[in-house]
């Protein structure tokens, strides 16, 4: 029976690391840079601008795109799917991940390229439906699923809680089909959402209901919003029976489990459910200590860095968890 197996990876941040006090200096904010490290875990980050590097979400993807399939021992007109999730766009349209073929493919190809937006859970979302479609459609034997935040790009000047928190990077996985016996490959997804919590935060000017115009500009309707305050027990409330659902619905038990990759945005929420769960810290990954948080980038991010620094070896089982604004949740299940 075919199934998606993950055959490469690989991670782009631009520029040299800006740490928490360096970022109050470049940005011009004050916070308490002692206590966000303490809590969240977050003492550096990249962001492109305040290092002045012309690149934005387009050119994250690619770069992390490229080296997934370098890695992975492929050209990029091996690709036959492309895939971006992201709820920071070049564009609105066309979508990101056309951006990511033409500029690999240099041209028409038989390839699918297009983005899914499910805020931070976009690219968790992405690889469920990418590995469905390398096992079940003959035409795609490699897909590159990315996910990438460029946040930073909405910012308004003096956004203190945005510089604090959020990030510039992309990660990537190939995707590749295997019919083989091999006990590595993707297992199952699962997704939770409710659409009733759109308005806490996100990115509200610019589309349909409200384009930009020289009035919401001037009143300060545009970019990254925080509209309503964001429950603080969100996470600590979803995770655990989540994960739990998830792994019960894989067929495995939890304690099975090598790795897992939570949502990146804080240290202190992952480790309580880690305690909540019965399991050892040392089984997450985490990575906001260096990359801040990267949103839809973070979780391939982390498991790049894992696969890097040797922590996550072939035939370790994975799994993910990613919240995103809206509410949308969904996290995966893989044996790498």
């Amino acid at each position: 029976m075919n199934k998606a197996v993950i055959s490469g990876s690989g991670a782009y941040a631009p520029g040299e690391p800006i740490s928490n006090s360096e970022v109050c200096s470049l940005a011009g904010i004050d916070f308490n840079t002692e206590k966000l490290a303490a809590k969240t875990g977050i003492k550096s980050r990249h962001i492109a601008h305040l290092r002045g590097i012309d690149e934005t979400a387009a050119d994250f993807s690619t770069k992390a795109a490229a080296a997934a399939i370098l890695n992975a021992g492929l050209i990029p007109d091996d690709i036959d799917l492309f895939i971006v999730g992201t709820d920071t766009p070049e564009y609105i349209s066309p979508a990101v991940a056309i951006l990511v073929q033409g500029r690999l493919q240099k041209g028409e190809r038989n390839c699918g390229a297009f983005d899914i937006a499910s805020s931070c859970a976009s690219f968790t979302s992405a690889l469920d439906a990418g590995a469905r479609m390398v096992a079940c459609d003959p035409e795609i034997k490699h897909a590159v699923i990315v996910g990438v935040y460029n946040m930073p790009a909405f910012f308004r000047p003096g956004d203190t809680f945005g510089y604090s928190i959020f990030a510039d990077g992309a990660g990537a996985v190939v995707l590749s089909k295997t019919d083989d016996d091999t006990a590595s490959g993707y297992i199952t997804g699962h997704r939770v959402a409710d659409g009733t919590q759109w308005n806490y935060i996100g990115v509200y000017s610019g589309g349909a209901r409200q384009p930009i115009t020289p009035e919401r500009l001037e009143s300060g309707e545009w970019g990254l919003q925080l509209l309503n305050r964001l429950p603080g027990d969100r996470n600590v409330r979803l995770w655990p029976p989540f994960t739990e659902h998830l792994a019960k619905k894989a067929g495995i038990k939890i304690d099975d489990v090598d790795h897992f990759i939570f949502t990146q945005i804080n240290a202190s929420v992952i480790k309580e459910v880690m305690k909540i769960l019965g399991q050892s810290e040392d089984k997450a990954l985490m990575v906001m200590d260096k990359y801040g948080y990267t949103g839809s980038g973070c979780v391939p991010m982390a498991l790049e860095d894992g696969i890097k620094n040797g922590r996550v070896k072939k035939g370790d089982l994975v799994l993910t968890v990613a919240s995103g604004a809206g509410l949308s949740v969904a996290g995966n299940i893989f044996r790498m």
